[in-house]
């Protein structure tokens, strides 16, 4: 069995090779309650920030019981939004977990969304209101949930509370390739994120050709895209799966992530959280990125996100 620095030089070298680190174990999250901590990668957003690049997504997850058990996996990063409805539960997790297991809170990366079309004051009502309801003194990650009519204004209002503090970072979410090029013309701060549904049948490389000049980095929901169109029964992830001893679950967030794409998987159970969190042990070849880069349809699975 590998000692801790074995496996920390271990881990430090599959990344490193994967081309996911920029700084490698510097800039590694670890969970601090595991035997042998799992280490989480981190990318450097376009205003220096660092952000994992495997969460939880958390759509219809509302009890406090399922995200400890995440932390204690080892998760950092959790995915929220208005419209789910668990933002003071997210918040509630947090405050649990600095007092019960001694996690620090600038430990975590903690996202969420502005689900709602409104005009500049009513968004900065909505971003005072929604920290207040989570607790937190400021949020890592703030979205615009999808292209609403007042998107631009909405952002403005997040620039300011970006400069206020209020903010690490700022971005957009189901912004297509025309939508986020317009809009990037009136952005005086670049969004740091865009969250799309992306996965190996939508792989989004229009999109992000149109945002790297930006810098903005594809967040992927939905990795998984609920099982749809034999995502589970893919002969060409079933032979990369079995070469590698993982499950195609691993395998299709494994390749996101040598794609420099963050994943949030949603996961309600103990045993899925920590499949999706074992990616870290092994790499995918050229021949592997290679041939699930051809599995690229080039089209939404989702109605509401193209």
């Amino acid at each position: 069995m590998q000692n801790r620095r074995d496996f920390l030089k271990t881990s430090a070298k599959l990344l490193g090779s994967a081309g996911i680190l920029s700084s490698a174990l510097p800039h590694l999250l670890f969970a601090k309650n595991e035997a042998v901590a799992m280490p989480v990668p981190s990318i450097k957003l376009n205003n220096g920030v660092q952000m994992p690049l495997l969460g939880l997504g958390t759509y219809s997850i509302n009890d406090v019981a399922t995200f400890i058990e995440a932390i204690k996996i080892g998760y950092r990063l959790i995915d929220s939004a208005q419209m789910y409805g668990n933002e003071k539960v997210v918040g509630e997790s947090i405050k649990e977990a600095t007092k019960t297991l001694g996690i620090n809170r600038e430990e975590f990366f903690i996202t969420t969304k502005l689900s709602e079309n409104m005009d500049a004051q009513a968004t900065k009502k909505s971003i005072d209101s929604t920290l207040k309801l989570m607790g937190l003194e400021y949020l890592d990650l703030l979205l615009i949930h999808q292209p609403f009519e007042n998107a631009k204004a909405m952002y403005q209002a997040m620039e300011q509370a970006y400069k206020d503090g209020k903010i690490k970072a700022i971005g957009v979410s189901n912004f297509t390739p025309d939508i986020y090029k317009d809009f990037i013309t009136s952005c005086e701060i670049p969004p740091a994120i865009n969250q799309c549904e992306t996965h190996i049948f939508y792989q989004q490389q229009e999109l992000r050709k149109v945002m790297q000049p930006y810098g903005t980095i594809l967040e992927s929901w939905s990795p998984f895209i609920k099982g749809q169109s034999g995502f589970f029964e893919n002969p060409t992830l079933l032979k990369i799966a079995k070469a590698h001893n993982k499950s195609i679950a691993q395998i299709a967030l494994r390749f996101l992530l040598q794609e420099q794409i963050i994943v949030i998987p949603k996961a309600s159970k103990p045993q899925h959280m920590q499949e999706n969190f074992n990616i870290f042990d092994f790499k995918l070849t050229k021949a592997d990125m290679q041939a699930i880069r051809k599995l690229d349809k080039n089209k939404g699975q989702f109605p509401y996100s193209r």
